[in-house]
Formats: structure tokens, C-alpha cells, sequence
């Protein structure tokens, strides 16, 4: 009887632990084993991109790579792990429960954007977390040039100045003029409770940031925490009011809910613990990853990130190694020395940095040539090729 690895979410770590599993048992000639994926859609949503325009075009389907590599695919979406049953049950389209076996898991379900008890956030503040909140975003942007101009309707106020709250601030200048015209006089906010415009990044990197927001006109509040969000605009903890008609929540990030379902250790954004081949401790069977996983990528002391960067190479290690596990083949210790840093920065272009101390090593349109190979090429799905797909899912051949 065939060893079945369930993998759950078809995200950047849960499409790659596929593929790379699927590489391992084929390299082992083997024909132990089932791998299946459980997702809603069998799709990859290419969420770095989702600061953009279009959003609807911003995701790869995976049907064709997954049939020509065997993989299976279930659409539903998880609702319930036993982990000593060894059974995950989900729920699919039509509604109906029904549930997966397995003997080895991979948690590759991801992330999505943390809404704490802010007054008025659920009702009105919109966030480009996921591909359906980032059409109701594009949707509502849409919507504006209806209404008369007034200084609410031009005001968007982003909420949190991490990356991708200055992505969506430093895109979100064009994309207004797209809509109201050249002539019409906007604002794009930050609102960051920080005392420095990218205050948790390298001065290089910080000065970067600051320069292109000075070029494009978006302002920041520093220093600065939301009090209430209403219809017409925010109220900050300081007392200070803006009038807008577009707020934007973008300040954190947490694992998806799935994983309180492991009894394990967590960290503050609630990812897992794992061992150095990706294993939740006292529970063997099971595979943490991507977003779900907090994994020591050095011997530096270095963390993998909840980026697309560390996602990949975090599910091509979980994917090998939990085949691995089931053919008595020698796991992988994941790691991942390199790391980059490459940020749109809208029209100003974009700035590229290595290494964790973040050194700056190109900018503007030079970046900006490197920002779109590295979205539009490098983070999408392999070509439905055996070939080409097994190649780029060793986990240690070199990513970037």
C-alpha cells in the first residue's frame, strides 16, 4: 500500500514541497508514494505582487504541473488535524466535510495580515492580504472616480510602514493619477509607529525609502498609532484626524490559525517551531513550512522570513524531507545562508540590497530591471516539464 503525504495549501511552500517530493521519490525510482496537494483552487496567487495593478492576473495555475509530476490534488480547504488519527478533514466547495489520510503532513497553509482590536478596522479599512480583499481594494479605487473630488476621496492612508505597506504607498501616487487625472491633487499617508521612515532596516536602505517617498509626495506619520477607522477617514492615537475614504491595513502579519491545532512551541507571529529538516518537535510525522514554520536559516543566528523568498526554499526542504522520511533516504538540514532585498518603489523604481545587513547594491531603474525579473520570472511556477520542474526543486541548488 502506497505512503500517502498530504500537503496542505498550494501557496509558494506548499506548491514546491509538492514538486520536490515528487522529485525525490523519482530519483529513488520509486513508486511508494502518493502526494497530494489540499487547497481551495489548485493555483499559485502571486501575493508579493498583489501592491499592483490588476490583481486578477496575478495568479498560476498549477493543474498541468501537478498531472504531468502525478501529484494529486483535492479542493477544499482545512478545517480540523487529528494528528493521532493522522487525518486532516476539510471542507469543499459544495459545502460537504469530508477527510484525508496521511503519514506525512506538510502545514503549508501561510499567512494573513494580523487585524487587532482597532475601532472600526473590520468595517472599514481594506488590505491587499488576499487575492479576493485585493479585488474589493482595486474595486473601491475604482469606485472613487464617481464620487466629486474632495480631499477624503483623494487621500489613501496606508496603515503600517513594513514592506509592503511602502510597496502599496509608493505604487498607489500613479495609480490615483490613472484615475483622477494629472491635475488632481492627492495624498498617499503612511501611518507607522515607528520613529523612522523603514526604522527595523539598514540605514542605506532606510535613506532609499525616504528619498523616493520625498520624490513621489507620500507623507508619513511617525510616531504614530491608529485610535479609529470610519467611513470618512482615521483618527490617530494622538488625536490627530485625516479625512479619507481609503484606508488601507497593511502593520503585521500572523500564521495561519490552522497551526494552533499542534500542540508546539510558537513564536510571536505564531509560526511553529521547527527542527533543522522542518519537523514540528513531538510530532515527527508532521512538516511546518513557509509561513507557518519558524526555522533557523544559518548558523548566524538568522531566521527565515515570511516572504516568498524563504517560502520556496523552505517547501522545497519540508517537501524532500518528508519523503525522505518515508524512503529511508537522508534528510536535509534546511538552510539558507543568502538573502536578499529588492522593494518597488513605484515610480522612483526600486532598490536591491544583500545580505542580512542589508547593503545597498542598486537603485532606481536598475532595481527596478531586477524587481521584475525576480516577480514576474523567478517566483512563478516551473514549466509542466518533469525535467525542468524536478531541476529548479533541489533544494540545494542555488535560488539566489
Amino acid at each position: 500500500m502506497k505512503k500517502q503525504i498530504l500537503i496542505v495549501g498550494s501557496g509558494f511552500s506548499g506548491m514546491w514541497a509538492a514538486v520536490s517530493a515528487a522529485r525525490l521519490a523519482e530519483l529513488e525510482k520509486s513508486h511508494e508514494l502518493n502526494i497530494t496537494v489540499l487547497a481551495p483552487v489548485p493555483e499559485l496567487r502571486v501575493r508579493p505582487r498583489f501592491y499592483e495593478e490588476n490583481v486578477s492576473t496575478l495568479v498560476a495555475p498549477l493543474s498541468d504541473l501537478f498531472a504531468e509530476l502525478d501529484i494529486n490534488f483535492i479542493a477544499g480547504s482545512a478545517e480540523r488535524i487529528d494528528s493521532k488519527a493522522k487525518t486532516v478533514w476539510y471542507r469543499d466547495a459544495q459545502g460537504n466535510t469530508s477527510s484525508a489520510a496521511y503519514d506525512r503532513l506538510v502545514l503549508a497553509m501561510g499567512s494573513q495580515t494580523r487585524r487587532p482590536a482597532v475601532a472600526g478596522l473590520a468595517e472599514h479599512a481594506f488590505d491587499i492580504d488576499q487575492l479576493e480583499s485585493t479585488q474589493v481594494f482595486e474595486k473601491h479605487l475604482d469606485s472613487l472616480t464617481a464620487r466629486p473630488s474632495t480631499p477624503a476621496r483623494n487621500t489613501v492612508v496606508v496603515c503600517g510602514g513594513g514592506f509592503t505597506g511602502i510597496e502599496l504607498a509608493t505604487e498607489l501616487p500613479a495609480r490615483l493619477r490613472a484615475r483622477f487625472g494629472d491635475d488632481t491633487q492627492t495624498k498617499v499617508i503612511v501611518v507607522e509607529r515607528g520613529a523612522a521612515i523603514g526604522g527595523r532596516y539598514s540605514a542605506g536602505l532606510r535613506n532609499t525609502i525616504e528619498e523616493a517617498s520625498s520624490e513621489l509626495g507620500v507623507e508619513w506619520r511617525l510616531n504614530s498609532e491608529i485610535e479609529a477607522i470610519d467611513a470618512e477617514g482615521v483618527t490617530l492615537k494622538n488625536g490627530e484626524r485625516i479625512a479619507s475614504s481609503t484606508v488601507v491595513w497593511t502593520a503585521g502579519v500572523e500564521a495561519n490559525a490552522l497551526s494552533q491545532q499542534i500542540d508546539g512551541k510558537r513564536d510571536n507571529q505564531g509560526r511553529l517551531s521547527v527542527t533543522e529538516t522542518l519537523q514540528i518537535p513531538g510530532h515527527p510525522d508532521i512538516f511546518a513550512t513557509g509561513d507557518m514554520a519558524h526555522a533557523k536559516t544559518d548558523d548566524a543566528g538568522n531566521t527565515a522570513l515570511m516572504t516568498c523568498q524563504h517560502a520556496i526554499q523552505l517547501g522545497k526542504f519540508a517537501g524532500h524531507n518528508a519523503a525522505a522520511s518515508l524512503l529511508n533516504v537522508e534528510p536535509y538540514p534546511y538552510r539558507q545562508v543568502n538573502y536578499v532585498t529588492c522593494l518597488d518603489l513605484g515610480a522612483w523604481g526600486a532598490v536591491y540590497t544583500e545580505g542580512w545587513e542589508q547593503a545597498v547594491k542598486s537603485v532606481r531603474e536598475e532595481a527596478k530591471k531586477i524587481k521584475i525579473a525576480i516577480t514576474n520570472q523567478l517566483i512563478y511556477p516551473p514549466a509542466a516539464d518533469k525535467t525542468v520542474a524536478f531541476a529548479a526543486a533541489d533544494p540545494l541548488a542555488k535560488f539566489v
